[in-house]
């Protein structure tokens, strides 16, 4: 029988505490992400949707200065900092006893974003745009966010191939946990990156043996609002999206998912109280079972 995965994050002063999945919201002080790209770039803006979703019941604000959708560019370290650094202090002075993350491949960023108020780092490329960034973590000490994407936000799209991506995402987190552990890091979160580098055959694999990963006692967490897995089936733009990402948040959370990432933070948080009432009543064999899919 697998194990439970730590049901805890030392973020700073705080404990965030993962024995019941929680939801993270998301906060892009970008100009072009897919889905909320604009919106919340002035002070007022990120206040006001910031205590929306505290309100809702966010136990995290992820906050992103870069897009990472597909064909994104990767941009300065001087803009990220610019874009991010501000806001975090508006939410650390504004919300102090609220759970802050950077969304960065930056070593610099993370720095800058932990010393402004942030207690977690949230990482698209696994230290690979930045060799310094495990390094970084290390020496802050704040949990990090381990995500796994093939090639970059402007490739990773382009032809997707694995032989079974399951087994190929499940070696990539040992491997980089391990390097992680060497350096120190003890807070890790796991990150299968959906959408970031497969197809939505891949998305949908990785999400119904979404439990295999638990095998390595580490929290997971599922990024799945309003992204093209959900889109390209129903045939439909991210405005219309909310439903089925609902759908796939329930799905998340019976494969063992403690964290959701998501735009919509009560709808998410009432899929997390139901879950809570089903759960009691799912045979444990059913989401720790842990055979791949064929190739």
């Amino acid at each position: 029988m697998l194990q439970m995965p730590r049901t805890t994050l030392r973020c700073q002063e705080k404990l965030l505490d993962l024995h019941q999945p929680v939801v993270m919201g998301i906060l892009n002080v970008t100009p072009d992400s897919f889905y909320d790209g604009g919106r919340y770039v002035t002070q007022d803006a990120v206040l006001r949707q910031a205590e929306k979703m505290l309100n809702e019941g966010a136990a995290m604000l992820d906050v992103g200065g870069m897009s990472s959708r597909p064909g994104a560019a990767i941009i300065s370290v001087e803009e990220e900092t610019n874009r991010v650094v501000p806001v975090i202090e508006w939410l650390s002075t504004a919300f102090p006893e609220a759970v802050i993350s950077i969304d960065t491949v930056h070593a610099a960023v993370a720095k800058a974003a932990v010393a402004a108020g942030a207690a977690i780092i949230n990482d698209i490329s696994a230290g690979r745009m930045d060799t310094a960034l495990y390094e970084t973590v290390a020496e802050l000490g704040v949990p990090y966010i381990l995500m796994h994407m093939q090639g970059t936000p402007g490739t990773m799209q382009q032809n997707p191939i694995y032989a079974d991506v399951v087994q190929e995402v499940l070696d990539f987190f040992i491997a980089e946990v391990g390097r992680l552990r060497a350096l120190g890091v003890q807070d890790i979160v796991l990150d299968p990156g959906f959408g970031f580098g497969k197809t939505v055959t891949h998305n949908y694999q990785l999400l119904s043996h979404l439990h295999i990963f638990q095998m390595l006692d580490l929290p997971i967490l599922a990024g799945l609002s309003r992204k093209s897995m959900i889109c390209r089936p129903l045939g439909i733009p991210p405005t219309e999206a909310l439903n089925g990402t609902t759908a796939l948040h329930m799905v998340a959370l019976q494969q063992g998912a403690r964290i959701l990432r998501v735009h919509d933070v009560r709808e998410a948080v009432e899929v997390v109280r139901l879950w809570q009432e089903l759960a009691p009543h799912i045979p444990r064999f059913s989401y720790f079972n842990v055979s791949t899919p064929q190739s």
